[in-house]
């Protein structure tokens, strides 16, 4: 019998609520249909565990049963009394007496599960699904551990468990995924093995071996695509970029103001050798908030252009864009100005494209890039509209790269004549588990230090329950802006204007989900919006006389590059955003920041926030305001306010939230793409290194997996379509 054979040919009729219930429709479906726990039949069982109203779940001896006529209807209903491990007592009632007056005898044990109820100063329980675990039913448990699943109307866990044993005793054990020399040298068991011991376990070693065997599956599976995906990378040809000597590059590195840092220098070493290469770059960014990763892709993307090349870097909104391309002009000055009177010797065109842009200015930079002209272009969404046609791409740089489909990306990569190097940045520091996990088939590259003269961050959380300490807030505030700097307040959404915006209206979403738990439901709160903050500081008194702006994304893209160049100007003293400045905005004077609701925000979105302060030499400070007084999120931002240390932060943020979907966009806690691996766990990290290295030898051998085709069909029957994709990062 097959993984997929269906369930109603095994189990006939009975299927059917396994079907409609939890979707079981396969022999592989109710195999991964797991127990959610396990109780010891010998020891479990204690009433003070539930409350009312609460599914109990316990072992307990049967005391005392009666049957009885009942006075407002026809037949006998049957009381009994039941006491656990403790001496506790409950009162059973099943009003139909019949099946049950047999069963449930004095001395008799059971595992009942049913909903528990206050009576006359006791507990009851009405009508509960009962297994007997002594006598006839005691076959089912071998060992006395009782397997708990998840409740499926009108099928009791002995039943589930006997149907588990009917499939298993059938099962074909000769299409095992995992190849035999690989199992004997991880020491797993075969599937079929490890199935039994997770559904008819004898001892919670047991259950140990068989977890182990599944979640090596599941690290498997995923290394596995990441094989195939780096051999098809590897099979292109992409035509080798290196500079010129004397060229372009050489003169930008002759003008730099200051000297690179170690890091950004072993870093350029090793994207230079990649696009030397006649096998297109794959390569991961990871730099610590104010590192210097945008220096690094410049000198990447200006040999490109000294290679005869085009460079395109894909922005994801507007305000980066454009920020990219006045930093990128400032950086190069008049080696951005080919053509241009007043430009450099080996100077290149330097050119922005966004959707907002007016027709006539859109239709000249397109055909600049068409005809050449153009090295550099900067864009967003728009780089990858149809009418964009390049000269020769030869570099797709890709700035935090976790907001774009892959299907964005492949479309950039396919006006290239020739497939391009890659290279993709994100300022988000990703655990290393996760690296291995989802960009395992990408080469990594990571900026820990800092530039040379940059100062700390103090970073403080402030309790809004006391105002006091509100008020030192703004009064901070505005001693930074009365030092000559100037200062961000962030809000998590956007909230009400006098155009008639809706109150619920939100920049974008914060990680606020990831950690509702943590707020109690029934005292919800309003969060702080925009346009409620900006009117509330210009009246406060501590910043009377301040220039205070707002910025989000409802404005328009005129509006928020006009207000961007006022505030980097020095034009604006404080300025009242949503998370729109979480990436890439770079005004070296601004000094301080104050986020709001600050409990609503994620820590990696915190360490994002906070990295907006303190890119200049005067140091930053960052205030994280709070209503909460949970000790849990408190302690979460006070570990935020503790260090600056963003892969540390980046770890911890894992392991509270746990992995959140890693085969998908969504990064939430609550929705995780591995079942059973823990990207937290020691033995789990090293499963998946073994994992990583066992999936490569594989493909390596059998790129499309021919001599291994249960392992394909694994693979393809794990990773749904949108899963697979976002492993092909490229």
């Amino acid at each position: 019998m097959q993984r997929s054979t269906r369930l109603v040919r095994v189990l006939g009729d009975a299927a059917k609520k396994l079907e409609k219930a939890r979707g079981l429709g396969t022999v592989g479906d109710l195999l991964e249909f797991l127990p959610r726990r396990y109780i010891d039949a010998n020891t479990s069982g204690r009433l003070s565990e539930f409350t009312v109203g609460e599914t109990a779940v316990l072992v307990a001896t049967v005391v005392s049963a009666q049957t009885r006529s009942m006075r407002n209807r026809r037949g006998r209903m049957l009381e009994a009394v039941i006491q656990d491990a403790d001496g506790t007592t409950a009162r059973l009632v099943f009003f139909r007496a019949y099946g049950h007056d047999s069963r449930l005898l004095p001395g008799v044990r059971a595992l009942f599960r049913g909903k528990l109820d206050a009576y006359r100063g006791g507990w009851q329980l009405s009508h509960p699904d009962y297994t007997l675990v002594d006598g006839e039913d005691d076959t089912v448990y071998e060992g006395g551990l009782v397997p708990l699943y998840l409740n499926i109307p009108g099928v009791t866990d002995m039943q589930l468990t006997q149907s588990m044993r009917l499939v298993l005793d059938q099962l074909d054990d000769a299409d095992d995924p995992v190849p035999p020399d690989v199992r004997d040298r991880r020491d797993l068991v075969d599937q079929p093995t490890a199935y039994r011991l997770l559904h008819l376990p004898r001892s919670m070693a047991e259950v140990g071996r068989g977890k182990r065997r599944l979640r090596y599956d599941e690290a498997l599976v995923v290394q596995t695509a990441l094989a195939q995906s780096r051999h098809r990378y590897d099979a292109e040809e992409a035509v080798p970029r290196r500079p010129l000597a004397g060229g372009l590059l050489a003169a930008f590195d002759e003008r730099l103001p200051f000297e690179l840092t170690p890091g950004q220098q072993r870093v350029s070493e090793e994207i230079a050798e990649d696009m030397a290469r006649s096998r297109p770059m794959h390569r991961l960014l990871q730099g610590e908030v104010g590192s210097g990763k945008t220096i690094v892709a410049l000198r990447a993307m200006l040999a490109a252009v000294d290679a005869g090349a085009q460079a395109a870097l894909l922005a994801p909104t507007e305000v980066l864009a454009q920020q990219h391309e006045r930093s990128i002009r400032a950086m190069l000055g008049d080696l951005a100005e080919a053509g241009m009177l007043g430009g450099a010797e080996h100077a290149t065109g330097v050119a922005l494209l966004t959707g907002s842009m007016p027709r006539g200015q859109r239709e000249r930079v397109l055909l600049d890039i068409a005809t050449g002209p153009v090295g550099i272009v900067i864009g967003t969404h728009a780089l990858i509209q149809d009418q964009v046609m390049f000269a020769d791409l030869g570099l797709v740089v890709v700035d935090e790269q976790h907001r774009f489909g892959v299907e964005q990306r492949d479309v950039l990569r396919s006006k290239a004549l020739r497939p391009p190097h890659v290279l993709v940045m994100t300022a988000t520091p990703i655990p290393r588990t996760v690296a291995m996990t989802v960009f395992g088939d990408m080469d990594t590259s990571s900026l820990t230090e800092l530039p040379r003269g940059r100062q700390p961050i103090a970073s403080h959380v402030v309790p809004a329950s006391r105002p006091a300490w509100l008020e030192r807030a703004w009064t901070r505030l505005a001693e930074e802006v009365g030092h000559g700097h100037q200062a961000y307040v962030v809000c998590p959404r956007i909230g009400d204007a006098d155009d008639g915006a809706r109150e619920s209206d939100v920049e974008v979403e914060t990680d606020a989900e990831e950690y509702a738990d943590e707020e109690p439901a029934e005292t919800p709160r309003e969060l702080h919006g925009v346009y409620e903050t900006l009117q509330r500081l210009r009246e406060e008194p501590a910043l009377r006389g301040l220039r205070v702006e707002m910025l989000h994304g409802r404005m328009t893209p005129e509006d928020k590059d006009a207000v961007m160049r006022a505030f980097g100007a020095g034009e604006v003293d404080v300025l009242v955003s949503t998370t729109v400045i979480e990436v890439g905005v770079d005004v070296p004077n601004a000094t301080a920041m104050v986020v709001l609701d600050a409990d609503r925000f994620g820590i990696s979105q915190l360490h994002q926030l906070r990295g907006r302060v303190g890119r200049g030499s005067a140091g930053g400070l960052c205030l994280l305001v709070t209503e909460s007084d949970n000790p849990d999120t408190v302690a979460r931002l006070e570990a935020v306010a503790g260090t600056t240390d963003g892969f540390a932060l980046a770890d911890l943020d894992l392991e509270l939230r746990r992995e959140g979907d890693v085969l998908g966009a969504s990064q939430s806690g609550r929705r995780s793409g591995l079942r059973l691996l823990r990207l937290t766990h020691a033995k789990d990290i090293e499963l998946i290194e073994q994992a990583r290295e066992d999936a490569g030898a594989l493909v390596t051998e059998d790129p499309d997996l021919l001599r291994h085709p249960a392992l394909a069909e694994l693979v393809r029957s794990r990773l749904d379509d949108e899963q697979a994709a976002f492993l092909e990062r490229g």
